[in-house]
């Protein structure tokens, strides 16, 4: 096992092709397919499966692709250290659903830090992409948005991940409209209310499961619907077409923007934010106090409620 194989692996992992990786790393295909073959069989295990519709990650993989980040980074601060000039930046990253929520605090965990020592990544993304990027050890920390309607199934999915999952606080389902919108001034509105209004729902590509919505109540059935990708996009859309989004209520969401208000919604559902990390996994300083910074946020909420 090389430190080159490691890092083709590590490439069409993120590529899910060959071809596309073999092009980027200067190399040849065929070059680059017998490599990584060599080290599935070195290894005994299939790290990839190949079909005519592309490559995809075996569970196997996903463990070892894991490791192998893990490796190279340490090999890299070595690099650094040795041979570059000794300026090492540290690396913080965090995938999340799209919440202004968990930016706000990403934000001061910058500002307290400064820009010197640290390179941030903070990945605004779907369901699926968050625990990939935990998994494969491109983010630190993940911030999910979980209902009692699919706590059991996250769980699962956790447990078959080796990811743990960590709640910050409990809080209760909101709608979020314009605020010149008829029903922007009520103090609670039932999801019927709701109905003759586009929902606004992040795409969760096609392939995912619909437990894996960030719309809370995701047994409903919206009747119209209009799917996003871009947090701006969907604020947009609730002010211009009288739109909805569901999402958590508390003091920190409601000062969003300008624009926006939120109404609570009648439901028994509740939510639980909180962040995922690898289960064999330490946190960083930097991790950690961005967790306690999340905690204290909450704390204020709750005073305010």
């Amino acid at each position: 096992m090389t430190l080159a194989q490691l890092k083709y692996v590590i490439e069409v992992a993120k590529t899910k092709s060959i071809n596309a990786t073999a092009h980027s790393l200067y190399i040849s295909q065929s070059g680059l397919s017998t490599a990584i073959k060599d080290l599935e069989e070195e290894l005994g295990i299939t790290i990839f499966n190949r079909t005519n519709r592309g490559i995809s990650i075996t569970k196997e993989g996903e463990t070892f692709i894991r490791y192998a980040n893990n490796v190279l980074l340490q090999y890299r601060l070595l690099e650094d250290k040795y041979f570059g000039d000794g300026n090492i930046k540290k690396n913080f990253s965090v995938s999340m659903h799209h919440s202004t929520f968990a930016t706000k605090i990403f934000s001061e965990i910058v500002k307290e830090y400064g820009l010197s020592d640290y390179e941030y990544s903070l990945y605004e993304t779907t369901t699926k992409n968050v625990l990939d990027n935990i998994i494969r050890a491109k983010s630190e920390l993940g911030i999910l948005y979980i209902s009692s309607f699919n706590r059991e199934y996250y769980e699962r999915v956790f447990k078959e991940a080796n990811l743990s999952f960590e709640p910050l606080g409990t809080f209760p389902v909101c709608a979020y409209v314009g605020d010149k919108h008829p029903l922007a001034d009520k103090k609670e509105i039932s999801l019927e209310e709701l109905e003759e209004y586009p929902c606004l729902i992040f795409d969760q590509d096609e392939n995912n499961s619909f437990y894996f919505y960030e719309e809370i109540i995701s047994t409903y059935e919206y009747k119209n619907v209009i799917r996003t990708s871009d947090r701006g996009t969907t604020i947009a859309l609730i002010k211009e077409l009288n739109g909805y989004s569901v999402g958590i209520g508390t003091f920190y969401e409601k000062g969003i923007d300008d624009g926006l208000a939120a109404v609570s919604i009648k439901t028994s559902e509740s939510i639980d934010v909180g962040y995922i990390k690898r289960v064999d996994s330490r946190l960083s300083d930097i991790a950690e106090r961005y967790i306690e910074v999340f905690k204290e946020y909450i704390e204020k909420i709750t005073k305010k409620a």
